[in-house]
């Protein structure tokens, strides 16, 4: 390729497919395609990744309108330090190309009635004694319940491990991993709480954050709530130049090895010949050879691309989805919003102590209240390489969760032209959550210059994700303990990958990408990985 112009290099995707033979084709561009093809390329593999959209990237895209950028699914991420296997992965994978900037001493506020606000603190020493000043009555709950959560991630993570493997190349671990961490598992997140925790106030404060994996406490499952916690534990972080900078930090690794990524170039069906997999077929009715696919599209959609291929014994688990959820994007001018109320830290308002009223109930046919929970970002904030320029332009969002089965109905239209009684319905979403947005921040209402909302159809249409959730698959205890939801799948030569081989989130697709390289390439992928294991700094 030829070198740009400018100091800007090429991008390491395009629309062309160039000829094979491929040792890989990976559906899906969204973090898990990404870290799986990349870790696939550093061991010298020919990798092909095919992306729907015109841009690479999934849920670490972002989109832009006159004057802004926002990021479509990054707002903190936790464990991207070199103390952290996650970001010495990724640090790997990149090359180092990737920086990444602290959101500082805070990550987190949570704001409820009656004035109570606690901050979540960047170490898990200020996290103990911040608990126990709020709860100086729970002293004993918060130390058995932090031990708990320690525990249970550790188990988490061995047991996640250990699912990428053939069963020949680890005897007898999968089996102990399986029973040390079944008990995570199987018990809920209400569960556990109610077991260890008194005061309801203080549950209702450790189950806040469920908002980063989708279930409410009484869904889901407690090891899907103790890897979060674990997550953030040292805080969170911000990529520099915001999430546009993870796609090609990746994508070049893939290039570099002879692979390359096409865009708007979507997967029809996944080839399946004599029990394994031959390659697959566009929806342009080309096919394209490959012994190995591996799928970051999704497990629903994964098995629909098998169509009759797909195992028996996917069940239901592949049917099952997270939570659809809504995003208002704003735009601000003229003023510099950090004197104005705007965080570094994310803010979320809870309207009761009940954490268990996940979605807002909204219906097209009835009038709207307003949203039970509020997740609140400001991304030009966090990000050291924002220019606010001589306009000071800064970027909002807020986010809460709402159900499929409200926006279902226009399923099938097409984006930005769904009819009228859509509009409506969208116009009356953003109405309520921007005076409900405004009512937390009153110092920034002249300064707002740009509202958008994106509803579960948009996230349908630029992802594919099954009923516009934001998550993949829901995280309630059947979806960890079901045996099918392997990044090994049962017909050979077929992988998966994402967060549907791993956990929802950012990093939890990186690891579910690097969990599928592994059951590609046990051996060499395996040796890989267990050097950035061992690579930890000494403290």
């Amino acid at each position: 390729m030829a070198a740009s112009s400018t100091d800007t290099p090429p991008r390491p995707w395009s629309h062309d497919i160039p000829d094979g033979p491929w040792d890989a084709i990976v559906i899906g561009s969204g973090m898990g395609g990404m870290s799986g093809a990349a870790l696939l390329a550093k061991l010298g593999k020919r990798i092909l990744v095919l992306e729907r959209h015109a841009i690479p990237g999934g849920f670490t895209q972002t989109f832009k309108r006159p004057g802004y950028r926002w990021d479509v699914g990054v707002h903190i991420i936790g464990e991207m330090t070199h103390r952290s296997f996650p970001g010495r992965l990724l640090s790997d994978l990149t090359d180092g190309r990737l920086e990444w900037e602290p959101v500082g001493p805070i990550y987190d506020e949570f704001n409820f009635p009656d004035g109570f606000t606690i901050q979540f603190p960047d170490s898990p020493e200020a996290f103990r004694a911040t608990l126990t000043e709020a709860f100086p009555d729970q002293r004993q709950a918060i130390e058995d319940y932090l031990t708990l959560v320690r525990n249970a991630a550790r188990a988490s993570g061995r047991y996640l491990q250990g699912r990428a493997l053939p069963r020949h190349l680890s005897p007898g671990g999968n089996k102990k991993a399986a029973e040390a961490v079944l008990p995570h598992i199987t018990a809920t997140t209400q569960e556990v709480l109610e077991s260890i925790v008194d005061d309801p106030h203080l549950r209702a404060v450790l189950a806040a954050q469920w908002g980063y994996y989708g279930a409410p406490p009484s869904q889901s499952s407690f090891a899907m709530h103790a890897l979060m916690v674990q997550h953030f534990i040292h805080g969170a972080y911000y990529p520099v130049g915001t999430a546009a900078s993870i796609a090609p930090a990746l994508l070049e690794t893939v290039a570099d090895a002879g692979g390359w990524a096409a865009m708007r170039r979507p997967v029809s069906e996944i080839l399946v010949r004599r029990g394994r997999t031959a390659g697959v077929r566009l929806e342009d009715g080309s096919e394209i050879e490959s012994r190995r696919v591996i799928s970051a599209a999704g497990a629903p959609l994964t098995a629909t691309m098998l169509g009759d291929h797909a195992p028996e014994s996917w069940g239901t688990a592949y049917k099952t989805a997270g939570p659809a959820h809504v995003s208002l994007y704003l735009g601000f001018a003229g003023a510099d919003i950090t004197r104005l109320g705007a965080e570094r830290f994310c803010q979320w308002y809870y309207d009761s102590w009940e954490v268990e009223s996940a979605n807002w109930e909204i219906d097209p046919t009835k009038p709207l209240d307003s949203a039970p929970v509020m997740f609140c970002s400001f991304p030009s904030t966090k990000d050291p390489a924002h220019d606010p320029g001589e306009h000071q332009r800064h970027t909002g969002e807020a986010i809460t969760f709402v159900p499929w089965e409200a926006f279902s109905g226009w399923q099938g239209t097409r984006w930005s032209k769904r009819g009228d009684g859509y509009d409506d319905f969208k116009q009356r979403i953003t109405d309520a959550m921007l005076e409900q947005y405004l009512d937390r921040y009153p110092d920034l209402t002249p300064y707002v210059d740009h509202v958008e909302l994106s509803t579960p159809l948009s996230t349908h249409h630029f992802t594919g994700a099954n009923r516009g959730s934001i998550y993949g698959l829901g995280t309630e205890p059947e979806r960890f303990t079901d045996e099918s939801l392997l990044p090994r799948t049962a017909i050979r030569g077929l992988y998966l990958a994402g967060s549907d081989a791993g956990t929802p989130g950012v990093t939890g697709a990186l690891i579910g990408g690097a969990l599928a390289a592994v059951a590609a390439e046990p051996l060499r992928a395996g040796r890989y990985v267990q050097r950035v294991i061992a690579a930890k700094p000494k403290v």
